[in-house]
């Protein structure tokens, strides 16, 4: 695929019938879907039902897109959709107790917004903006801020790179990041404080 507009080249293969393209764009996105679910604190065969069809509206409506770089955000948003109808289906099927105050408590709790789902915004915008990335700057990247740290020499092994070649990639990379659509969209939302992006994109820096 094309580096320089991998998520379009993507898109517009996969929206062709190619298995491959399709095969990469589920890999790129599974992280972003995930976060997505986990604020949701689905666990085991719910966050199972929720990425199955996930990627099953996406099938559906992958013809569909205008902007294939507005593909993070259409993910984010069905997938959210796709939680809360999940956990809305589920809550009509539970007993309910009137004297049990649990659930009101519950629901103001998670109604005001706090430095948690902040997070979870920067993290998501990071997680889409990874996505866009050539795959052999994913990869570095992937190695690089792994715990505990791997060694240069042994990057340089499994990615059949030079060891003085990983500083400049992983630059190249960073850059990429702090230019992506969906930082940007990110830091022009206005639901957060100016520096969100760039702390998101520092926080892969070492």
């Amino acid at each position: 695929m094309d580096d320089a507009n991998p998520i379009g080249a993507l898109v517009a293969a996969a929206g062709s019938g190619d298995s491959t393209a399709w095969a990469s764009l589920v890999s790129r996105y599974t992280p972003l879907v995930a976060s997505v679910i986990r604020d949701h604190r689905l666990r085991g065969s719910d966050a199972e039902d929720v990425g199955q069809t996930v990627w099953l509206r996406l099938v559906e409506n992958l013809g569909k897109l205008r902007e294939p770089q507005a593909l993070p955000m259409w993910i984010i948003t069905t997938t959210r959709n796709e939680c809360l109808r999940l956990i809305r289906n589920s809550k009509r099927m539970r007993p309910f107790d009137p004297t049990d105050e649990r659930g009101a408590v519950e629901a103001t709790d998670t109604a005001q917004p706090d430095e948690r789902l902040l997070e979870s915004e920067r993290h998501r915008a990071l997680l889409a903006a990874f996505a866009e990335l050539p795959e052999h700057q994913r990869e570095l990247m992937l190695l690089l801020v792994a715990d505990p740290p791997v060694p240069y020499a042994e990057i340089s092994q499994r990615l059949g790179i030079a060891v003085g070649s990983i500083g400049p990639t992983r630059a190249r990379a960073l850059q990429r990041l702090r230019e992506s659509s969906s930082i940007a969209r990110y830091r022009d939302s206005g639901s957060h404080d100016k520096e969100g992006g760039r702390r998101g994109v520092a926080s892969l820096e070492r």
